[in-house]
């Protein structure tokens, strides 16, 4: 349907009852169908799955409906189904990635201590992450 040029999240209407893959601001990755939009660019998803990545390994888990404050959102985009049928990645089970995670997560942490170690023992401090703080 052509509608004349919309502004702000009037754009979204567009994209009502398409597939999408939404990026939230806490890295979680969600891909559904988008049922419902409104002023603030919140989101209603259906048949939402979150996809969890670790290397080249990736797992869903179903969420259901998923409501999404626009203010959580960092990207989101059409999925192409074609393409998603053709991913260079290899799906496993939740329990698997879930736990690809933890250790991913586990190793990440031991690597912050050892810089940390390093920097302190050089009369340096590191400065925490905030990029995923509700400070802004």
């Amino acid at each position: 349907m052509n509608r004349p040029e919309l502004e702000g999240t009037a754009h979204l209407l567009d994209e009502l009852d398409k597939k999408l893959i939404v990026v939230l601001r806490d890295g979680r990755t969600l891909i559904g169908y988008l049922r419902s939009v409104d002023q603030f660019a919140n989101l209603v998803l259906h048949k939402t799955i979150e996809r969890i990545h670790v290397g080249k390994e990736f797992g869903d888990i179903p969420r259901g409906v998923f409501i999404v404050r626009g203010e959580n959102v960092v990207l989101l985009g059409e999925i192409d189904a074609q393409k998603e049928a053709n991913l260079p990645l290899r799906q496993v089970t939740v329990d698997d990635i879930l736990d690809a995670q933890r250790r991913e997560q586990e190793s990440k942490q031991d690597q912050q201590r050892l810089l940390t170690k390093a920097l302190k023992e050089r009369g340096l401090n590191l400065m925490p992450d905030l990029t995923h703080d509700d400070m802004f």
